[in-house]
């Protein structure tokens, strides 16, 4: 493994590149009722790569297709089951990782796509290696930022640890819920989430979302916080993460690092926020010492959002290492 790089910013490019319209689109019939919402920018000729949102339930939006130079990169977008413009919205049936491992895999041969570049933050750097672990033969490279390994440590750091370093925005989560309730804070919430009515599920959700935005950024981003609150983002991710962290991310017992071995030689770019609460940068040190290929990048000034300054640069810088002369 390279030494961690710490630097403010990395890279040639500061900024995200213009708005990017897609030039294709479509939706992909799965198991269960699941319609998956694809779409294709930059480069329809150039090099393929993956866009993996976070969450899970979090969705893809306009904002990432901005990472990829539209002139070489052949960028796909696919909002996960049940997240995002996918329908149904929220839906928890057949939405497990190895249902998900496979829709990429399907959208993959759906495309005619060979290999691919796989570009994801938090829970999407958790799918990016679930499925190179997978696929290992279909992944030429990752760019993965603020890593999320899916333990129940991490589960319970977001849960309970957060409150050392954001106790008002805990005590707001927590205290949407019954006193008598707080002992179980996941299973709270999970019976409301899961709830039919909206009156019930839509509170609940929001909640759980601003909860998780008021705790991204290093500095406070009251405009980040808003886009959390929405409702339909808030319940696509808060209904659809709360049913992960209650089945252990459905990984395998061993965890992604045991899988490790499969993936040694794929080159990767780590971008990690020094203050990233989260998903805490251990995870991210303890993955780049198990990949030989990796380089891991520790952002100084950032916590966990893609688009604070230094993050974003080094994403971008990570992206540039991989395009093909």
């Amino acid at each position: 493994m390279a030494p961690p790089a710490f630097s403010r910013e990395s890279g040639s490019r500061r900024e995200l590149f213009p708005e990017i319209t897609p030039y294709g689109s479509g939706y992909l019939t799965r198991s269960a009722g699941h319609s998956m919402y694809w779409e294709q920018a930059g480069n329809p000729r150039g090099q393929a790569a993956l866009f993996l949102h976070g969450g899970p339930g979090a969705g893809a939006g306009a904002v990432h297709r901005r990472f990829f130079d539209p002139r070489h990169w052949r960028v796909v977008l696919f909002d996960q089951r049940g997240a995002g413009r996918s329908r149904p919205l929220g839906g928890l049936e057949e939405n497990t990782t190895q249902h998900l491992i496979e829709d990429i895999e399907a959208l993959r041969r759906h495309l005619g796509i060979e290999r691919w570049l796989l570009f994801g933050g938090s829970w999407g750097s958790t799918l990016a290696l679930a499925y190179a672990q997978a696929y290992p033969e279909r992944v030429s490279a990752c760019v993965l930022r603020g890593i999320f390994l899916g333990r129940d440590s991490e589960v319970d750091w977001f849960l309970h640890g957060v409150r050392a370093v954001f106790p008002d925005a805990h005590a707001q989560f927590t205290g949407f819920l019954p006193e008598a309730e707080r002992g179980d804070i996941l299973g709270a919430y999970r019976r409301r989430l899961n709830d039919p009515d909206p009156r019930v599920h839509g509170p609940a959700a929001r909640a759980w979302s601003v909860y998780e935005g008021s705790c991204s950024t290093l500095l406070p981003h009251p405009e980040m916080v808003s886009t959390f609150a929405r409702d339909r983002a808030a319940l696509g991710l808060a209904r659809i993460e709360a049913h992960y962290f209650a089945h252990h991310l459905f990984l395998p017992p061993e965890g992604l690092l045991g899988g490790m071995d499969r993936i040694r030689d794929i080159p990767a770019e780590i971008v990690q926020g020094r203050y990233d609460m989260v998903c805490p940068p251990r995870s991210a040190f303890e993955l780049a010492a198990l990949w030989p290929a990796s380089h891991l990048t520790v952002i100084p000034d950032a916590g966990h959002s893609a688009l604070e300054p230094g993050t974003r640069a080094a994403l971008l810088a990570g992206l540039e290492r991989f395009l093909e002369s």
